[in-house]
């Protein structure tokens, strides 16, 4: 998409592309969000509220719900809390007891309500409605996603070495599952078909979905995460212009997505951003523009 225009003969369409590409690239405002001194990432958004983790001075994890103004600090555990989804008022995530086990818990603004489906752990990534999904980890230490609808839990099981599921909308569900060579891939589960969503040389994980829109990350030739936007047909690369060592977005509602990005390899270099994604028919109007400004650039050469 990069390559110099060499000519009309390459086509309007291609044209058109290029301009898309660039509209799309000029149009993403990533704003950070830093809640603790150690780091914070964004996990969850529903409307303008917003939860994620964060570590204070001691570098202990605590979750967080933010509304667009104030930070509310989330904590359940012992030894830690993270919250990772949020639909309306209720909010799922994870905690540590005083044994340090992991427990999946649903928050409704005023009772915690513990979740645990595996032996050796649950973890509630993800939230819709009166469904949650996430994954517990069995006798074994092998990790399987779940979906609960507030009665049953339901296993969810994709790949050979484990599978996670870590997002929902609707009937579906988003997640990773690793191959027989350990290299993790991301999925879209409709409730009865597992469909395969790759984007990067060195694994994908799909994190957050909202209508046909799914996000996640992938780790390039170097182990380098960047974030991804799939609408079902094309992946878009969402880069922090300060996330020099990696970006990863999480989740995902309407048009705006909330993540992590690493500026520094310390340990305060984690901090979250929301990023404001156009809507496609503004794209077309903005590549339309751009269009038009390289046909006028090809007259005047």
């Amino acid at each position: 998409m990069k390559n110099q225009i060499l000519g009309f003969t390459l086509g309007l369409a291609l044209l058109g592309a290029v301009a898309m590409a660039t509209a799309q690239a000029q149009s993403y405002n990533f704003t950070t969000l830093d809640d603790g001194v150690y780091g914070t990432a964004a996990n969850g958004i529903s409307g303008n509220n917003i939860v994620g983790t964060y570590l204070d001075d001691s570098g202990n994890p605590y979750g967080f719900l933010y509304n667009g103004s104030t930070y509310t600090t989330l904590t359940n555990g012992v030894y830690g809390t993270a919250a990772n989804g949020i639909s309306g008022n209720n909010i799922v995530g994870t905690y540590l007891d005083d044994s340090g086990n992991s427990h999946g818990f649903l928050y409704n603004g005023s009772t915690y309500t513990a979740l645990n489906d595996g032996v050796h752990g649950t973890f509630a990534n993800g939230i819709s409605g009166n469904n949650i999904v996430g994954y517990y980890y069995d006798s074994s230490y092998i990790a399987h996603g779940f979906l609960y609808d507030g009665s049953t839990y339901t296993t969810l099981d994709d790949g050979v070495y484990g599978t996670a599921a870590n997002g929902i909308s609707g009937n579906n569900i988003v997640g990773y599952y690793y191959d027989s060579s350990y290299i993790a891939h991301g999925f879209l589960y409709d409730g009865s078909t597992y469909t395969t969503l790759d984007d990067g040389v060195n694994g994908t994980i799909a994190v957050g979905i909202s209508g046909n829109n799914i996000v996640g990350y992938y780790y390039d030739s170097s182990y380098i995460a960047h974030g991804f936007l799939y609408d079902g047909s094309t992946y878009t690369t969402l880069d922090d212009p300060n996330g020099v060592y990696g970006t990863y977005a999480y989740a995902i509602d309407g048009n705006n997505i909330v993540g992590s990005y690493i500026d520094s390899f310390d340990s305060s270099g984690d901090h979250g951003f929301i990023v404001s994604v156009p809507e496609p028919s503004v794209l077309a109007l903005a590549a339309l523009g751009g269009l038009s400004l390289l046909l006028f650039r090809r007259r005047k050469s």
